[in-house]
């Protein structure tokens, strides 16, 4: 897998790095209805933590493959009392159109990991 994704036009090469995917990625998540956060998990410990605007890409991981598709899994902490279902299918619709748009890379994968629930009030 590479590092950036590369868009070619008549004039030359755009490199894109995968932070800057991630970091849209994150900001496009959280506005998403019932999405709280990005979550960051603590493999030894098995914690969950919500993650400040600042670092909503540490809860995405990016890949770009050989042909330039994006593949991405996200991390959340959703709503308490919503439908899971409808929050990724929204999630994932809503992601896959504005990168696209943004990048003019194809999203060929998005998985999501429901990282915990919080009360909002």
């Amino acid at each position: 897998m590479q590092g950036q994704g590369k868009i070619h036009t008549k004039l030359g090469m755009i490199s894109v790095d995968k932070e800057v995917i991630a970091t849209y990625a994150g900001s496009v998540a959280v506005e998403c209805f019932g999405i709280v956060g990005m979550a960051a998990v603590n493999v030894k410990d098995g914690l969950v933590k919500l993650l400040k605007k600042d670092y909503l890409s540490h809860g995405i991981d990016v890949r770009i493959g050989e042909d330039n598709e994006i593949s991405l899994a996200f991390h959340v902490i959703i709503s308490y009392g919503v439908s899971v279902a409808t929050v990724a299918e929204n999630l994932m619709s809503t992601v896959k159109y504005k990168l696209e748009a943004f990048t003019g890379m194809p999203v060929k994968r998005i998985r999501i990991s429901v990282e915990g629930i919080r009360v909002i009030d």
